[in-house]
């Protein structure tokens, strides 16, 4: 039982741990974005030190519709709701118990961040074929957020597996096949960001 305890001990210091970084890394993104994004506007052919290329162009992206979804800046929404996630991880590294709606309506609103984050994601690389840096970071830490966070959710059984089936879910998740997963998932986006761009990433 000890054993037990402190095995679940550190896995939430991991879990959490990540939440908090990737927290961390996307809200400074978002502010750094902010910043840039007001100096666009007083100056549209401002050179933004995350302007690298003709690839990798901050500038560029913020001038599109894509970045203005819901008619302002996309980043606004990061300036709200990464707070937030870094109060769950430090909530969570505090070791409090959630409640069971808590965690299900966090673990929503993260997924539609997720997928939010992916769709501005292939958007750039398809569709704008222009990259942001800032963006690319808080895409990734996306990824890693929710990861960790359903992790936790999963191992906690949030949604009220069958005995079973957790047992099999808690099994997956002990044999690292979950990280595996996420590692195997932000390799294939590396990937698809090389084969769509290959040199012109690193020209100058």
């Amino acid at each position: 039982m000890f054993n037990k305890g402190k095995n679940d001990k550190r896995t939430r210091l991991i879990i959490f741990g990540l939440m908090l970084l990737g927290g961390l890394a996307a809200l400074l993104a978002a502010f750094v974005l902010t910043l840039d994004k007001f100096e666009v506007l007083q100056n549209p052919n401002a050179v933004l030190s995350c302007s690298v290329n003709v690839v990798l162009n901050c500038s560029t992206v913020m001038q599109t519709w894509q970045s203005h979804v819901f008619g302002f800046p996309n980043m606004l929404i990061g300036l709200v709701a990464f707070p937030v996630l870094i109060t769950i991880a430090v909530l969570g590294l505090s070791g409090i118990k959630f409640p069971r709606w808590f965690l299900i309506s966090s673990i929503i609103a993260l997924f539609l961040g997720l997928i939010f984050s992916y769709w501005l994601f292939f958007n750039s690389v398809y569709v704008i074929q222009v990259l942001c840096p800032w963006c690319l970071v808080v895409t990734t830490s996306m990824t890693i957020m929710f990861s960790a966070y359903l992790h936790f959710n999963l191992k906690e059984n949030t949604f009220k597996f069958s005995e079973e089936r957790l047992k099999a879910i808690r099994y997956f998740l002990a044999s690292g096949y979950h990280q595996m997963i996420v590692l195997a998932w932000i390799a294939l986006m590396v990937i698809l960001v090389f084969l769509k761009f290959g040199q012109a990433l690193f020209a100058q």
